[in-house]
């Protein structure tokens, strides 16, 4: 419902008269990108019923893998429909104040992906990838809140409103549960 009605009021915009057929589709994974970064948090925090934890994080990988195509996608289809604000934006010369925030939350997503493709043969044990992935989250959060927020387009402003800070709520509380089970965890090794 939170990522339902957005998109589907996006797909009612007058705007959508005005743009071409490959605008729209990225457009359109922006947004999905957007309730796919709300999902992630759900999905490792173990709040989505019906999972087990090992389902979760497998879950959690693929829709990270559709997190990546659905930037890609975003990103390709506005470079095709206009490639100088594309390279305005990559190369933070853009006057448009979203689009910094869209470029830092993206390669910070890609991070996070090149990262966990190489966490095996890199060796990085659980409290190392935690330590690098959390604050990449953050910045993937924030970055694609404000990103969404500060673009006047085909979203619908309430719905648009709801679906950033449900994307924000979800990151808090579970870095909050994560972090209140970490504590737990050393009072009762500090008591060992």
């Amino acid at each position: 419902m939170v990522i339902g009605v957005p998109v589907a009021l996006a797909a009612t915009s007058e705007q959508l008269a005005w743009r071409g057929p490959v605008y729209i589709l990225a457009g359109f994974a922006g947004i999905i990108a957007l309730g796919l970064v709300l999902v992630q948090p759900l999905l490792i925090g173990g709040v989505l019923p019906g999972l087990s934890a090992y389902r979760s994080r497998r879950v959690h990988h693929w829709i990270g893998g559709a997190l990546i195509l659905a930037v890609v996608i975003h990103v390709a289809g506005l470079w095709f429909t206009s490639p100088p604000d594309m390279i305005d934006a990559l190369t933070f010369s853009s006057p448009t104040p979203f689009s910094p925030f869209g470029v830092i939350a993206m390669w910070a997503i890609f991070a996070v992906a090149l990262l966990a493709s190489m966490r095996r043969r890199l060796g990085l044990r659980l409290r190392t990838w935690r330590a690098v992935h959390i604050p990449l989250a953050i910045v993937i959060v924030i970055g694609a809140v404000v990103h969404c927020l500060l673009i006047e387009g085909t979203m619908e402003t309430v719905s648009k409103a709801v679906l950033c800070a449900a994307v924000l709520a979800a990151a808090v509380k579970v870095m909050v549960d994560l972090w209140r089970k970490r504590m737990v965890r050393s009072e009762n090794l500090a008591r060992q």
